[in-house]
């Protein structure tokens, strides 16, 4: 579902500051703490109200209370300091609901607690906003509290005083910093996702047009990190919360259709649970058995998905039983399978096969006593730990990789990745969209021939699946067999495959991978292996086309040099080589650039409307077709010289050629026309050129071997042969792609081939 977020907001913190002192802390900040709801409550107490201010409001009392379950005296003496410090830095700043502000970070340390943070954390929950709002430097939070505790509070902290082109680059940066900080040390997501979770309980009094930005926000990128990280009671409550700022009026009547059902089901549910609880009692085995409400989010989710109205979404409910041991699972099941029937293709395994996020547990789902579908989660009380709270689960902080729980070593190879991608990443926002590609939740499970599980986001390919084992792997690449079959390296993975990857040293990626490669990972290797190889290539037609752009607009392709050092200031490039090679992988527009260096020069300014027609002004780019991949020919037309040609500038993929009366080239020209130019064929033309022809032929012996040869004959080369055999057995069409030297050429050969005796037609091949 396409929940068309808003552009990202620059702060997610609905606060202000005030003139006025604020009351002492914890005077006004008393009530419910910072329990809020978790989205998937049970039956009878299932959180469905729109939420509210007063979920948000923390008491210190309530935050000393929980922390002394399991601090150390010495340790609850550093989190007070912690907490008079902060205190004394937000005196007198108020949030938008009128409230002290440290309300706020007592609420995010409370949310912390319950996870059992240790105390260093617990201290950052508290200052993690005084660098920021305060202007206090790292130096003194390293002096005060010590540099573990302010590394946390500064991976925490916004890059407020950067000057950044755009909002969004500004917060991509924020987003990169957040990451790499959380690569190093998982405490600060943890943090931060406490952060996120109090200020969208306290969203209410926002504007309409912030709350929007904000939610949105949160569905992108916070709640995938969340599901990434197993952390499924704040994965679901963000999703609600997001929902119901995003789709107030929607959230409001579903809400009001779950609670309505809820009653009319109530008599199914308590029949369902007398009916296991005396079921599993009688097998002896001991379990909590209870019913749960799917959340509003889910429940729109599948409406939506499926097309359905409320009143088809039958599985509103769920049943979760948690038994005493890992064989009661197993068990459990083949009990509650003889209680009711279950739905063929409706169960999985997750305890054999974990997920991604070290998520366990049986899923059946089985035919209830009115013939409606009941789902069935069945796992043990360590498994329903961490299903709940994921990475967080038994929290307790160590250093060395030896030290952590299977779970934590999954969550860390997978922060590990995060530092690869950023070492192969240009910018900010090409490091978030790498990221955000890894945070789907749904995986599929390969393996390996040695029978080791690889995960991976569903849709991976086998490109996908090399570069996960290791990127010198996935950059060799050059076949794949699959359950022992050769496949397309584009070939979809599906669950239980095996994967045996091909490699040879001379083999290097290929442009086309980013088309349909699924991971961040891969899509990072290959883009910086792009950048690097064919960076002459890249320079060179980079630099023709912005000498084409400034030509266009009365400049001296020439630049003298203090232009040039203003330009590199501006446009952030190391050197005016690098500048060139991002013009030649399609990351910078010529016109744009051309434009910017027109109003360094006191000409129009640079922010001007752009004219998408001019590319026909501009003298066109000659394409030799031998410039190596920064110049590729597009499979889909397959241009040959003597075609009537466009060129493609596709985001670090360089320059690709269609013809112009091309289908895919005229659709992609309507969505994007200020990325086309004007492109012609040189004329030294040093080499071949695919082409696709068809034919029409006969059923009859020996009609292939006259065709072949007859492309022969007229000194053309065949590099693929298919047939399409009719039902008749009659005729038979044959599809050939041949390599020829220009559009005159392969004319001579349509009519040489064309009598052939058996041939009944022939004729080039399109998209």
């Amino acid at each position: 579902m396409n929940l068309n977020p808003a552009d990202l907001p620059s702060s997610g913190k609905p606060a202000t500051r005030a003139n006025s002192p604020a009351n002492a802390p914890g005077a006004a900040a008393s009530g419910a703490g910072s329990n809020g709801a978790s989205g998937a409550g049970i039956v009878s107490a299932s959180p469905l109200a729109t939420p509210t201010l007063n979920a948000g409001v923390a008491s210190v009392t309530h935050l000393r209370e929980k922390l002394a379950e399991y601090l150390s005296p010495a340790d609850l003496q550093k989190v007070k300091e912690a907490y008079r410090f902060s205190d004394e830095m937000h005196l007198g700043q108020v949030r938008k609901s009128g409230e002290p502000y440290i309300s706020h970070p007592i609420a995010v340390a409370e949310i912390c607690a319950d996870w059992k943070l240790d105390a260093q954390a617990i201290m950052a929950a508290l200052l993690h906003d005084v660098m920021e709002d305060q202007d206090v430097k790292k130096d003194e939070l390293i002096e005060r509290f010590g540099a573990p505790v302010a590394s946390l509070v500064d991976g925490l902290s916004k890059l407020e005083k950067i000057e950044f082109q755009s909002q969004i680059e500004a917060q991509a940066e924020n987003f990169r910093k957040m990451l790499l900080a959380m690569a190093s040390d998982v405490r600060v997501i943890l943090i931060k996702l406490a952060d996120r979770l109090h200020n969208m309980r306290t969203l209410e009094v926002m504007a309409p047009a912030k709350k929007a930005r904000i939610a949105s926000e949160t569905m992108e990128v916070y709640v995938p990190i969340a599901h990434r990280l197993g952390l499924n009671n704040i994965y679901r409550e963000l999703q609600d919360l997001s929902f119901s700022h995003l789709y107030p009026m929607r959230y409001r009547t579903l809400a009001k259709a779950v609670k309505a059902a809820r009653g009319n089901r109530r008599e199914v549910v308590k029949k369902i649970l007398e009916s296991v609880k005396s079921t599993l009692a009688m097998a002896n085995i001991e379990a909590e058995v209870y019913g749960r409400e799917k959340t509003l989010y889910g429940i729109y989710r599948k409406m939506r998905g499926k097309h359905l109205s409320f009143s088809q979404v039958l599985d509103v409910y769920g049943f979760r039983v948690v038994v005493d041991s890992f064989p009661n699972c197993y068990v459990a099941l083949g009990t509650l399978h003889s209680l009711y029937k279950p739905m063929p293709g409706k169960f999985k395994d997750y305890i054999a096969i974990r997920k991604l996020n070290g998520y366990q547990s049986l899923h059946t789902t089985l035919i209830g006593p009115y013939g409606t579908p009941v789902e069935f989660q069945i796992r043990t009380q360590d498994m329903h730990r961490t299903a709940e709270s994921g990475v967080a689960a038994h929290w307790l902080y160590k250093n060395g990789e030896s030290n952590l729980s299977d779970l934590q070593q999954r969550t860390h190879a997978w922060l590990q990745s995060l530092l690869d991608i950023q070492q192969q990443t240009g910018d900010s926002a090409e490091f978030l969209e790498h990221v955000k590609v890894d945070l789907f939740p749904d995986s599929v499970y390969v393996f390996t021939p040695k029978s080791k599980i690889i995960a991976l986001p569903r849709g991976a390919t086998p490109v996908d699946f090399a570069y996960s084992i290791h990127t010198g792997i996935g950059d060799h690449t050059v076949s794949v067999n699959i359950n022992g079959e050769s496949a397309s390296l584009r070939t979809e993975l599906r669950n239980g495959d095996i994967v045996e990857i091909v490699t040879d040293s001379n083999s290097r990626p290929s442009p086309t991978w980013l088309s349909f490669v699924r991971t961040g990972k891969a899509r990072s290797a290959i883009r910086h292996h792009l950048r690097t190889i064919n960076l002459p290539e890249s320079i060179v037609l980079g630099q023709q086309l912005l000498a084409q752009a400034l030509t266009t607009l009365g400049l001296n392709p020439v630049m003298e040099e203090q232009l040039i050092e203003r330009l590199l200031n501006e446009s952030s490039a190391k050197s005016l080589d690098e500048l060139f090679a991002d013009i030649g992988i399609g990351k910078r527009m010529a016109a744009l650039v051309a434009r910017h260096i027109f109003g360094l020069i006191g000409g129009e300014s640079a922010s001007a409307p752009i004219d998408h027609n001019s590319a026909a002004e501009l003298d066109p780019v000659t394409i030799c077709g031998s410039e190596g991949v920064s110049v590729q020919l597009a499979q889909c037309c397959l241009p040959i010289p003597g075609d009537q040609i466009i060129g493609q500038l596709r985001r670090d993929q360089g320059l690709q050629v269609h013809t112009t009366d091309c289908t895919l080239a005229k659709r992609q020209k309507a969505k994007e026309p200020d990325r086309w130019i004007a492109v012609k064929w040189g004329t030294e033309l040093n080499r071949r050129f695919d082409s696709r022809i068809k034919l029409l032929i006969n059923n009859e012996k020996g009609i292939l071997a006259r065709v072949a040869a007859e492309i022969g004959e007229s000194d053309a080369n065949i590099t693929y042969v298919g047939m399409d055999e009719d039902k008749e057995h009659v005729l038979h069409q044959l599809r050939f792609t041949i390599q020829v030297k220009d559009r005159v050429h392969l004319a001579g050969l349509l009519r040489n081939v064309r009598r052939v005796v058996g041939v009944n037609r022939i004729l080039r091949e399109r998209s």
